[in-house]
């Protein structure tokens, strides 16, 4: 039974899509179109360009701001629903080419739905800015572009002009997901959140090919950072900051005698947007703060 609804969502969509669009990529916004986005940058330029009322469905990781979780949600980005992308009924999907399963990606592609990828700029603040310039041409909001990108030039200036007064450079360990398996999931020195901790004017010191690396509680024992971050899901579920020293392998560093231990939302942490200076100037505050705890 399930099966059969799912191919008749199929069959009705694809019903109403023909004649309507090509599987070519659309220039410009039309007004009215109905818009997925499975990209949690691309998601939050949309709100801070203003240009959300046609925005319909996200993947689960846009999450920021908080107007897009009382979306529908189409699945992880990396694992997405069909059924529930259909459901959406989108007239084009904005996408940064990670997407998948590779099996729903050809459905979609067979159904002839349009999907937009913006320009690959790289991940830097030059970049950012054209991202958000080349969204703002295409939702016809180039105004509020310049806006946000003036805002996040001065930002940044003033965050790598306060990183200069810092002489030492702290040691942060920035652990994504707590522990799970007696191992901690964490940030390394190839990750985004270590290019904003060394503007801010701190150091990841866990190295890797990857953006994030498993390590035991003797690693990070002998990392023994100054200043730990951990993510808002790892920190919420442990509840409380006597609960996160006692961890094993944090309770002897130096990060948790000092109460030095932070909580940080993991979208300000994992991409470049709108607000990375403003997330920049607020990571100096707390790695170079000393606890007043």
């Amino acid at each position: 039974m399930k099966l059969f609804v799912c191919y008749s969502l199929c069959f009705c969509f694809l019903l109403s899509s023909c004649g309507r669009f090509s599987n070519q990529e659309h220039q410009t916004h039309v007004s009215g179109t109905r818009l997925v986005s499975i990209a949690k940058q691309y998601s939050e330029i949309i709100y801070a360009l203003g240009a959300q009322q046609d925005l319909v469905a996200v993947d689960v990781s846009s999450t920021y701001p908080a107007a897009l979780k009382q979306l529908p949600t189409v699945g992880y980005h990396r694992a997405l629903s069909a059924e529930a992308l259909l459901a959406a009924k989108p007239d084009i999907i904005l996408h940064d080419n990670n997407i998948g399963p590779e099996h729903v990606v050809k459905q979609l592609k067979d159904l002839q739905i349009p999907m937009k990828v913006f320009t690959k700029h790289g991940e830097t603040i030059a970049g950012t800015d054209s991202l958000i310039r080349e969204m703002g041409t295409y939702f016809h909001k180039e105004q509020a572009a310049d806006s946000l990108v003036r805002q996040l030039d001065q930002d940044m200036a003033l965050a790598l002009e306060q990183a200069r007064q810092y002489k030492d450079t702290v040691k942060v360990l920035v652990i994504h997901f707590g522990q799970a398996s007696n191992v901690y999931l964490v940030m390394t020195q190839k990750s985004t959140a270590a290019k904003m901790i060394g503007w801010a004017g701190g150091r990841i010191t866990v190295s890797d090919q990857k953006g994030m690396k498993q390590l035991s509680p003797e690693a990070i024992a002998a990392a023994d950072p100054d200043v730990i971050l951990l993510t808002d899901f790892g920190y919420d579920k442990l509840g409380s900051l006597d609960k996160i020293k006692e961890l094993p392998g944090v309770a002897k560093t130096r990060a948790a005698i000092s109460n030095r231990i932070y909580r940080v939302e993991e979208h300000d942490m994992v991409y470049l947007g709108p607000r990375t200076g403003k997330n920049v100037l607020a990571l100096q505050k707390l790695i170079h703060e000393k606890s007043a705890q």
